[in-house]
């Protein structure tokens, strides 16, 4: 079908709008790439996932896709596309291409503001929101606002106590799934933290900083009613009730 003139001025004054402002909330923006991300706001991410999947953890937008996603359980979906790389199986080729990446490296979302590229498009969408600085999930309790509802989803778990992030190797569990991470490493053994100055390693980052003083000899911890400084800051707290009037070492063996 040939396109008059007309209707071809037409699309491109429409496009042209479109990329300069948006048609939800009349924000505007220097770029097409801009407004598409915005858009995402208004559309999949500004929603939540109202099929959920009782037999795993996984929610879905659209009923069709839920409906799809639940043959795989009664195992009327195989998973005929296999990785020649490993034995992971996908049940659609364009899964398989995206898994793909991850053995090859290739990273073709690339970043207009930076030079980061990412192997999956949901990646630099939620890599852009550092640019556009978008937070439209704000938080009622107080006021903290997040780029995406899953992160106002897991914060508010702050405010009323829900932990539902479940160590399975013990009792513990956390309100942030960042937090149950960080902890299972003390299950795995693993300590990716290593001290340059000695054969000590850490789970954390912060603990290896707080170890590293013992070789610099650095005491960061000033007392701001006398000069005395301390390696620790619960070192700090413990001085700072002797100016209180308190007695924190009572009792303790101090030889």
């Amino acid at each position: 079908m040939q396109i008059s003139n007309d209707e071809d001025k037409n699309a491109n004054f429409i496009m042209q709008v479109l990329f300069e402002k948006c048609k939800e909330c009349d924000k505007s923006f220097s770029n097409e790439e801009q407004l598409k991300i915005h858009m995402i706001r208004h559309t999949a991410e500004s929603r939540e996932k109202p099929y959920q999947c009782s037999q795993c953890a996984s929610a879905f937008y659209y009923k069709g896709d839920f409906t799809r996603h639940l043959k795989i359980h009664s195992g009327e979906v195989t998973r005929p596309y296999q990785c020649d790389n490993c034995e992971k199986c996908f049940t659609r080729p364009s899964i398989l291409k995206t898994h793909m990446r991850a053995h090859t490296g290739e990273r073709p979302y690339r970043c207009s503001h930076c030079d980061k590229a990412f192997s999956q498009s949901s990646s630099l969408i939620k890599h852009t929101m550092i640019h556009t600085g978008e937070r439209p999930f704000q938080c009622s309790q107080c006021g903290k606002a997040f780029s995406f509802n899953s992160g106002l989803t897991e914060h508010m778990h702050s405010h009323t106590g829900e932990k539902l992030n479940q160590c399975n190797h013990c009792d513990k569990s956390f309100s942030k799934i960042s937090h149950l991470r960080i902890h299972l490493k003390i299950h795995n053994g693993e300590k990716q933290y290593q001290c340059s100055q000695c054969e000590m390693a850490f789970t954390q980052n912060s603990h290896l900083k707080r170890h590293f003083i013992i070789h610099t000899r650095e005491r960061p911890y000033q007392c701001s009613q006398c000069d005395k400084t301390f390696y620790k800051n619960t070192q700090l707290n413990t001085h700072l009730k002797i100016h209180k009037g308190e007695k924190p070492y009572q009792g303790r063996n101090l030889e």
